[in-house]
């Protein structure tokens, strides 16, 4: 269950990224993280945070906040409004790229259509569990 921090925080990223609060939340159900949380992946990245964001962003982040790497690293990983707001960020680039929400959610967590696709299908489901979309 979202608590009321990271309500707010999904909501205020949401808005500040254009994005559906609705694809957040199922981001979230489907990613599973928590604040402070690091799960390591197969290929050597890891994914931080409520969103799971993965480390692959984090030279980018610190380049564009103007601090460490491993700053940026501890606050996507530890501040629930920081990640929640990189998860809706990376969203929003997405949907800028490819003009579908869709393909968006899929590039979420991963490029590789197989991957991609199922991911999204993934997070189709949890919003529609949450009762935020119609079966």
């Amino acid at each position: 269950m979202l608590t009321k921090v990271i309500a707010a925080c999904l909501l205020l990223a949401a808005q500040t990224y254009e994005v559906p609060p609705a694809v957040l939340v199922g981001i979230m159900q489907v990613e599973g993280g928590k604040v402070g949380q690091e799960v390591k992946n197969k290929n050597g990245t890891s994914d931080l945070g409520p969103m799971q964001i993965n480390t692959l962003w984090i030279p980018q982040l610190a380049q564009y906040w103007g601090i460490s790497e491993t700053d940026a690293y501890r606050i996507v990983r530890d501040d629930p409004c920081t990640n929640m707001g990189v998860a809706a960020w990376i969203l929003r680039n997405h949907h800028l790229e490819t003009g579908s929400l869709s393909q968006a959610i899929s590039y979420y967590h991963s490029r590789t259509p197989s991957l991609g696709g199922k991911y999204k299908y993934k997070v189709i489901g949890a919003m529609q569990r949450q009762g935020l979309i119609r079966q």
